[in-house]
């Protein structure tokens, strides 16, 4: 699903009214009965309404819903934004057909035409949507002050008015409850320090033209189940071990096994033919125990071994910080060709060791969570911010670079942005990032690209924590639950 900015938005309604064709009005009408069906599923008509409205577009869609609800019995009362001027020519239109259903119209010119709100009420918002290309200001703050001090359920009409479609918002802004938003993601709903402002988010379909979205260019996707079953490789009969790949993970330091442990077993787990952990000599006991299936060597054959050997590298869980870290991560940066993945500990010897970039092998996928890329590329003020640094940082290397978290980004060289949307709070536990280590190593060895590899690994991680979280809690999630649910995350990858 592709991304779009408020502007392609506002030229997919044109390219719809155009093409359809439909007449605008008829199609803000379109929107507020999917809006409208909405509230009355959730609420029956004895919730007392308050609709606010600006004189745009998006006042246009709140007047259109308070008819709509006032036909189906709700007793409603709308409130507009007065500034003087007239308004679109379709809130005009909509404003004339609401004077026929209703008197209880009020228009704000000052603070002292604030209603009272109890907290049982529905509040619609409806004042600004992704129409706002700046901050608040005036009774439009106040006004916003006063909804948010309210305590009702606020439902927000396409976005919570103040809050920006494509940048970072800043001063007062409608903290909703509900964003009711059209036919596709905001590019605002992925940034974590939004996340108070938009609550929970539904994606209504309102009908807009999708051949528009064959020749828009985005830099922004989220990644859907149709184009990872697209990626998704099932295995073919007639194979043995080494077709799958042979997998070596640099890991672990005593203390720190469970990581390599983990690591080792989702890389198994993910389909990887073979796996050989390096670790430290003597913890060959703790890996071989736990995961009978995987081969050990030591981190001191790191000058011997030919490493060319391998399909693929991962390095960095459980490593350490120090001296014998640094030169495993160095002899591999200076005698390995072939993506590789850098996680953990890795990447905190990368941030330590910065001439160490430009050794990075092309292709390779870098795993940091936020705290991480800062100590890579230095701290950053907003979430927006990171994502265009990491864009900007995977073309320059020509690596591609998974930023975790919530809606987990894999920013490729390519300039391209894949969202994940897979995964819940669950996974917020030690370990998960081990386990996503091993997946994207044990994808790469099986001979999936580094973008393939990225955007398989991160879909199938986060579904697994789905499959656990669900059968179990978030709360009880760990990591080794999401080793064990990923067979029935690729069963259901495989499905068709």
């Amino acid at each position: 699903m592709k991304i779009l900015s408020a502007d392609q938005i506002k030229k997919w309604d044109e390219y719809t009214i155009a093409n359809e064709p439909i007449a605008s009005i008829d199609l803000m009408e379109r929107a507020a009965l999917q809006c409208t069906a909405w509230i009355t599923e959730r609420y029956d008509s004895t919730k007392a309404i308050k609709v606010f409205c600006g004189k745009g577009n998006n006042g246009g869609d709140g007047l259109a819903i308070a008819r709509h609800l006032i036909e189906s019995h709700y007793k409603v009362d709308v409130y507009i934004l007065e500034f003087g001027n007239m308004g679109t020519a379709d809130f005009q239109a909509n404003l004339k057909k609401l004077h026929s259903c209703t008197v209880a119209i009020h228009f704000i010119q000052h603070t002292d035409f604030f209603p009272l709100i109890d907290k049982s009420e529905i509040v619609i918002d409806a004042l600004f949507g992704s129409g706002v290309n700046r901050i608040l200001e005036g009774l439009s703050v106040e006004l916003v002050k006063h909804l948010n001090a309210s305590q009702a359920t606020i439902i927000s009409i396409d976005l919570p008015s103040g809050l920006l479609s494509d940048a970072t918002s800043k001063g007062k802004i409608i903290i909703a409850t509900y964003t009711l938003t059209f036919q596709c993601l905001k590019l605002c709903f992925f940034f974590p320090e939004n996340e108070k402002y938009f609550g929970e988010v539904i994606l209504l379909d309102i009908g807009l033209l999708p051949d528009y979205l064959q020749n828009i260019d985005t830099k922004y996707s989220i990644v859907e189940l149709n184009q990872i079953e697209q990626i998704y490789r099932p295995r073919k009969k007639f194979t043995h071990k080494g077709t799958y790949g042979h997998a070596l993970m640099i890991a672990g330091e005593k203390g720190k096994m469970g990581a390599a442990i983990l690591a080792s077993k989702s890389c198994l787990r993910s389909g990887a033919g073979l796996v050989t952990a390096m670790v430290p000599d003597d913890q060959f006991g703790i890996i071989q125990t736990a995961v009978p299936e995987v081969m050990s060597v030591s981190h001191e054959m790191i000058e011997t071994i030919d490493l060319s050997v391998y399909n693929t590298i991962g390095i960095g869980p459980g490593l350490g910080t120090g001296s014998n870290g640094a030169r495993l991560i160095q002899e591999v940066l200076w005698h390995y060709n072939k993506p590789i993945v850098i996680d953990a500990d890795g990447l905190n010897l990368l941030a330590a060791n910065q001439d160490f970039y430009k050794e990075i092998p092309p292709g390779s996928i870098l795993t940091p969570h936020p705290k991480e890329f800062e100590r890579l590329f230095g701290k950053l003020t907003n979430h927006l911010a990171t994502i265009k640094t990491a864009i900007k940082q995977a073309k320059k290397y020509f690596i591609y670079i998974i930023v975790k978290g919530h809606n987990s980004f894999v920013a490729c060289p390519d300039g391209e942005v894949y969202f994940n949307p897979t995964g819940n709070p669950g996974m917020a536990t030690g370990g998960s990032g081990d386990v996503l280590t091993g997946i994207l190593t044990g994808l790469l060895a099986q001979g999936y690209s580094s973008k393939e590899a990225s955007l398989l690994g991160l879909y199938l991680h986060g579904l697994a924590g789905d499959i656990a979280a669900k059968s179990n809690s978030e709360e009880s999630l760990i990591a080794s639950d999401i080793i064990s649910t990923m067979g029935l995350a690729y069963k259901k990858i495989a499905a068709k």
